[in-house]
């Protein structure tokens, strides 16, 4: 994550440009690593959130809020007494160190007008925030730091403070561009990007392989390799840099993968990732934080539920799958039942000689055109006659076996696609709200058990809803039950229904509106279809599609499990319908 030392330099300026002279009105603690400081600026009420957590470090305005404990901590307390009433009245950051001053006038317990300064350091597991007085000593941290956590630096009450050990980087203010770039082309042996980065102060990966890409036309030149026009531009490059940082001009900028997940975020617009990547403007650096963590915890999230959801219908998979292999294997051994009736037939036909008590008796076998003898064996403990009437009663269970064997595998198998159905969507889910009716609908069909007293039902999420380029509409179920409603409820029957042939995925329909469908948006509906299944990183996906007419459901079947006719089928490369 590129919260570097430029970022928070952006941050700085937001922060002074909206709260210098602001009142601390309230601090609240919500937990062991962040803070809410409660600003009343020229433009009203700000929440400034500061976080040292070491997933998340920051330092901006936010509009979320946290439940906060019965009991406040004693840090937050004693930052309540210190700085409450105080006023926020200067901003800086060490060079570009990702450490930040926060200077407040405020008034000491005896009236008399002192300087307090929250330091805020943004250093992975290593993030703090250090309350000093106007002499440098520290009256608390956020998180204290003694002998037994690190014997270079000290975080305590009653100690001077101390910036973190310097890594002997240079500052882009310090040195020229030419400097800094010839310090960058003496490590021969790296990539240019990996030497920004070993050299340079306060840039961050992403930041040193951009300025890479744009000077050389590739991330990871060597810088053996280079030639002298490649380090002119670079030079160029690194000045555009220096003069982003001095006078704060970038812009807040999110990354997002080809799905719309978010993997990153900096100051200014990339071009490494070329198509793999969108750029998304914010209009403030604090939004773009709050959005950025916002949706990354609702991601984690969301990965921890899906895991736990994945797992259960994998085990209901695999506990299915065995099933059905031993009832596949039930009805080939019962498929061998014939010779039961036959062995009846023969002993119905040879009462007579068989004698009581007999284990076996030798017969020939009337149902071989060359009247082999055939020898079954005998229960001497019965009468011949209750022997004979043994075998036909086996014959008849392994008949009957037959008939309750394929109906039983015959659901099974319906059941197995269901789950295999259901595991894509939760693979496909896109929001806790998906995952809960996901969750509501194993819970109706058995596989979860309902946990105990009232519950109330989540709210469902809405069908997708697309347009295609020539103005049609496209809904898309989000799990089996929106499945069912979109295709037998909410669809027209001159619709057209669209799912990927043989292949786990959301029933999607074109609606026609008594217009005559396009074959452009046939084309782009299929394409939406395979996106929003098992094959969404396939090419050359089946896509069958037919009128909803021709589209039912079979009485008892699972949610989503519909038949159809009379489909044509087209192959698509499946496309997001975001960028269509």
């Amino acid at each position: 994550m590129a919260l570097d030392g430029i970022f928070l330099r952006h941050i700085a300026e937001e922060i002074e440009t909206v709260a210098i002279g602001a009142k601390v009105n309230q601090v609240n603690q919500p937990n062991r690593d962040e803070l809410f400081i409660s600003l009343h600026t020229s433009e009203g009420n700000k929440r400034l959130l500061i976080s040292a957590r070491a997933d998340s470090p920051r330092v901006s305005f936010t509009g979320y809020s946290a439940e906060n404990p019965p009991v406040p901590p004693m840090f937050c307390m004693l930052m309540r007494k210190k700085l409450c009433g105080a006023r926020l009245s200067c901003v800086y950051q060490h060079q570009l160190e990702r450490v930040l001053f926060l200077e407040f006038d405020a008034t000491n317990t005896l009236g008399d007008r002192t300087k307090l300064t929250l330091v805020v350091e943004i250093m992975g597991k290593h993030s703090n925030c250090i309350l000093l007085d106007e002499e440098g000593v520290i009256i608390d941290a956020l998180k204290r730091i003694d002998l037994t956590l690190s014997s270079k630096r000290l975080v305590l009450p009653q100690l001077r403070f101390e910036l973190p050990p310097s890594q002997g980087k240079v500052s882009l203010f310090d040195m020229s561009a030419q400097d800094i770039a010839q310090r960058i082309f003496e490590k021969e042996n790296m990539t240019l990007d990996k030497a920004m980065l070993s050299v340079v102060m306060g840039v961050s990966p992403i930041v040193c392989r951009e300025v890479a890409y744009l000077a050389t036309g590739s991330t990871d030149t060597h810088i053996e390799d280079m030639g002298v026009s490649d380090k002119l531009s670079y030079v160029a490059e690194i000045e555009k840099l220096i003069r982003k940082a001095d006078c704060c001009e970038g812009v807040p900028v999110m990354l997002r993968d080809s799905s719309g997940k978010p993997f990153d975020l900096t100051f200014s617009y990339v071009e490494q990732y070329g198509d793999s990547a969108v750029c998304k403007e914010y209009e403030s650096f604090s939004e773009l934080l709050d959005d950025y963590y916002h949706q990354r915890d609702s991601i984690e999230r969301m990965r921890v539920r899906s895991r736990d959801l994945l797992k259960l219908v994998s085990n209901h998979i695999g506990r299915l799958s065995r099933k059905l292999s031993n009832q596949i294997a039930e009805l080939e051994k019962s498929k061998d039942r014939e010779h039961l009736r036959i062995f009846g037939d023969l002993l119905q036909a040879n009462l007579y000689r068989i004698e009581k008590g007999a284990e076996y008796v030798d017969v020939e076998n009337f149902y071989d055109e060359n009247m082999a003898l055939l020898r079954i064996k005998l229960d001497p403990a019965k009468s011949p006659a209750v022997n004979a009437q043994k075998y036909y009663k086996d014959y008849a269970r392994a008949k009957t076996a037959d008939k309750m064997l394929r109906i039983q595998i015959e659901k099974g198998q319906q059941d197995l696609l269901y789950l295999e159905s259901v595991y894509d969507e939760i693979e496909r889910a896109e929001s806790e709200r998906d995952l809960s009716a996901i969750r509501q609908e194993l819970i109706a069909e058995g596989y979860i058990k309902p946990q105990k007293g009232k519950q109330k039902p989540p709210k469902e999420p809405e069908i997708r809803e697309y347009r295609t380029a020539d103005g049609f509409t496209v809904l898309v179920g989000r799990n089996n039950r929106q499945n069912d409603m979109l295709t037998m409820k909410l669809a027209h029957k001159t619709d057209l229904w669209f799912h990927t042939k043989d292949i786990p995925g959301s029933h999607t329909v074109l609606k026609t509106q008594g217009r005559e469908v396009t074959d452009e948006a046939i084309l782009e509906t299929a394409q939406i279809c395979a996106y929003f299944s098992k094959a969404r990183e396939s090419s050359q996906v089946p896509v069958d599609y037919t009128l909803i007419r021709y589209v039912s459901k079979p009485q008892g079947s699972p949610p989503g499990r519909v038949i159809y006719t009379d489909q044509h089928t087209v192959y698509v490369t499946p496309k997001n319908p975001e960028n269509i």
